[in-house]
């Protein structure tokens, strides 16, 4: 069995908090590790609630992305995790913007706490390359 390349991608434009890889590309499928709203110059959550964190989390996955050569055209599922049910239609919002059509298949949870006390955490799974959409 031919073995598989795995291949480690990181950006000093998104910031990571621990001993772990911003995302894993193993062939063509890249797990990008889950985003919180830190602004990458300070390494601060920014200010405003889910909704602005949000946008800077899907901000740092757009770096993690074009890092691999990819862009939110490439991400196929989303794991959506917020500390409160209640900003699920703001985070919506948000997200409408970063991935406009065809969507990424998609879980979102409301859990008990994020890390630096954030209220929303995105990971995502990217498929490296050109993908031709084909209806179902």
């Amino acid at each position: 069995m031919a073995s598989l390349v795995k291949k480690i991608i990181s950006t000093t434009k998104a910031p990571a908090l621990g001993p772990y890889s911003q995302a894993v590309l193993v062939d063509r499928t890249m797990y990008i590790a889950g985003q919180i709203g830190l602004e990458p110059s300070t390494g601060q959550l920014v200010t405003g609630g889910a909704k602005e964190e949000a946008k800077q989390a899907l901000k740092n996955m757009g770096e993690i992305l074009k890092a691999a050569g990819c862009d939110y055209g490439n991400v196929v599922k989303t794991t959506v995790l917020m500390a409160d049910m209640k900003d699920y239609n703001d985070i919506n919002d948000v997200y409408k913007q970063f991935f406009k059509a065809n969507f990424p298949a998609r879980a979102a949870y409301q859990v008990a706490a994020l890390p630096k006390g954030a209220r929303v955490e995105i990971e995502a799974i990217a498929i490296q390359g050109p993908l031709q959409d084909a209806s179902a």
